[in-house]
């Protein structure tokens, strides 16, 4: 039934094409409602939360089959042992369980089983939205039919040019993020949606844009480079102006450091930084040098002072001794 609807609604659509002529071609695509489901972030959680509760109903049932298992062992071995009556109460308990398993398997996962219409529950809202992004996308791209790949319809081959299913998840996704923008967020967000739509319906122009790109990106690389030479350039000339600063400093100090002499090389960057490094050591060190004499001639000449200070004083206080022993010896 399903083949013969199938040559119908083609039979039909090659019918109307011949019938339009040149006006406009039939324009036809097709959906995996089962591929935009499992992307849609929404249906994936709830449905592992399903998967969840399946599992905890079939370990449920794996318990009661194992405690009928047990009664039934029971019942083979205990067998010999009992009377006509407790075999037919054992047999009839055994019975009941058994009943009672089936009647759980069927309301959980039977055809209006909670598994079932719980799915059903679970994917209706989202395959409302499905069909609401796909009527939308229908009327603005003008296709004539739209169809379900994963439904019961029969397709033998599709050409994944018709394939809008990735179209259908952008707007989906896209309806999801507009509901947490501002205005001025969803106009922009808009214009762009229209700018990437169309490169997707014209394939060429987005090759054309791609290559647009590349060489707007290797212009910018190369001003990128040249900003960057210049600015090493510029700063191997200061590192020489400061180097040669130092070095004046340092002649005026007293000393001299011993690679004032060795000019940057301009093809190798590397090893003018390793100069500039060395200069600026050398110089550092012969002003740490410098400064050390000085603090040493400052503080020999403290010392000094302090020992001519403290003889003063000491010959002094020999004096003021000298003259009172000789006071105390007149009569």
């Amino acid at each position: 039934m399903k083949k013969y609807f199938l040559l119908v609604l083609l039979s039909t659509l090659f019918i109307t094409n011949n019938v339009t002529g040149q006006a406009r071609g039939i324009k036809i695509g097709y959906i995996d409602m089962e591929y935009i489901l499992e992307k849609v972030p929404n249906y994936a959680e709830a449905k592992n939360q399903l998967e969840q509760k399946a599992e905890k109903w079939k370990q449920e049932m794996e318990v009661k089959k194992s405690e009928i298992s047990k009664l039934k062992e029971a019942l083979k071995t205990e067998k010999v042992l009992l009377t006509k009556e407790l075999i037919e109460e054992r047999e009839a308990e055994i019975s009941f369980q058994e009943n009672e398993l089936s009647e759980y398997q069927q309301k959980k996962f039977g055809p209006n089983g909670e598994l079932i219409v719980q799915k059903a529950v679970l994917v209706k809202p989202i395959q409302d939205q499905v069909f609401n992004a796909v009527q939308d996308i229908a009327e603005a791209k003008k296709y004539d039919y739209i169809f379900d790949k994963s439904s019961d319809l029969t397709m033998l081959f599709a050409a994944k040019k018709h394939d809008i299913s990735e179209r259908v998840i952008q707007s989906l996704t896209r309806s999801e993020k507009r509901e947490q923008m501002s205005k001025k967020q969803q106009k922009l967000e808009e214009e762009r949606e229209k700018k990437q739509d169309m490169l997707d319906d014209n394939p060429e122009m987005s090759e054309k844009m791609k290559i647009a790109e590349e060489r707007k990106a290797a212009r910018l690389k190369i001003v990128e480079d040249k900003k960057l030479a210049a600015e090493e350039k510029r700063a191997a000339a200061d590192a020489k102006r400061k180097q040669l600063v130092e070095d004046n400093l340092a002649k005026r100090n007293g000393t001299v450091s011993d690679k004032t002499n060795v000019s940057p090389v301009k093809d190798k960057p590397a090893t003018v930084n390793n100069d500039v490094a060395e200069k600026k050591a050398a110089a550092e060190e012969a002003k740490k040098k410098t400064l050390e004499d000085r603090q040493k001639v400052i503080d020999d000449r403290k010392k000094a002072a302090e020992e001519k200070r403290l003889k003063i004083i000491a010959d002094r206080e020999a004096a003021k001794k000298a003259k009172e022993d000789a006071k105390n010896k007149k009569p």
